[in-house]
């Protein structure tokens, strides 16, 4: 059989979601050939549509680009609650001190940066200076350093901030919460249409079966999430885990459904991203 092609991040949560299914623990589920990247990498690879893998963890602030080509999966991806993106600062400061100034992102068509250009245009006068994009484990050395005035971090940064000497200056996900109501949508899992609605029925069942895996037995995944976790403390990678695999990883139901609408539908108005269509989000 043709292993499936599928590439995410070497994250704590990817790796615990997808672990029982990398490794052929899932029943019935399709072999998988797995390419580790940073979620700017694949995020462009869904733009050019070109790289050839089949499924795609990606940014939720990339889909109206690309589902015309891919179809959102229903389940493995990452929204949350109290899992915001931070905007911190090597001083303490206030939205108003972002004016003119340079920050640091991990990604120009991630969610992240989406949830910053709405808190921005409401906190920052005048808006920001330059945008610099760089990996995400950068981002806070670069702000310690004076390399750049700000930085949005993402990820395991939550817990490890106070770390670099930095300060919070503002928590999107608070942000977007306060607003809406609604989670906040992150990371997305994305398949090629061209497979068929019946396979990508079945992607979606081995999905949401192998995050059910992990969840029985959290012990089976812990070397695979330990091997890619990039010398992080094992205690933060739990963290990591409990923050952004949760109900809505199983399942993105009626309330993950109307996140992920809600911020590209705010976001298209504010001219940031091109506007949905009324099915675009449907799953075959």
């Amino acid at each position: 059989m043709t292993k499936l092609k599928i590439a995410y991040s070497p994250c704590p949560n990817d790796t615990f979601v997808f672990d029982a299914w990398a490794h052929g623990r899932v029943p019935d589920a399709p072999r998988l050939d797995v390419t580790f990247a940073d979620i700017d990498v694949t995020n462009g690879w869904a733009e050019s549509g070109t790289d050839g893998h089949d499924v795609l963890k990606v940014s939720y602030a990339v889909l109206p680009w690309i589902l015309d080509e891919y179809a959102l999966l229903p389940c493995g991806g990452a929204l949350g609650r109290g899992c915001g993106p931070l905007v911190l600062t090597r001083e303490d400061a206030s939205g108003a001190d972002l004016a003119g100034k340079t920050v640091a992102v991990p990604s120009e068509r991630s969610t992240a940066y989406l949830l910053f250009r709405l808190w921005a245009a409401e906190q920052v006068p005048g808006g920001v200076g330059d945008v610099v994009v760089m990996p995400f484990h950068e981002i806070m050395p670069a702000v310690r350093d004076g390399k750049v005035d700000a930085g949005l971090v993402i990820h395991e940064a939550r817990f490890t901030y106070r770390n670099y000497g930095l300060h919070r200056l503002a928590d999107m996900g608070e942000h977007w919460e306060s607003t809406t109501g609604l989670p906040i949508p992150l990371g997305a899992i994305v398949a090629r249409r061209s497979l068929g609605a019946e396979t990508l029925r079945g992607l979606a069942d081995a999905a949401r079966t192998s995050v059910r895996m992990a969840w029985d037995d959290p012990a089976a995944s812990r070397p695979y999430v330990m091997e890619h976790a990039q010398e992080m403390d094992p205690k933060v990678a739990d963290q990591h885990i409990g923050l952004y695999v949760n109900e809505f990883t199983a399942d993105l139901g009626e309330h993950g459904y109307a996140a992920v609408r809600g911020l590209l539908t705010r976001a298209a108005a504010e001219g940031l991203v091109p506007p949905l269509g009324p099915d675009a989000l449907a799953f075959p």
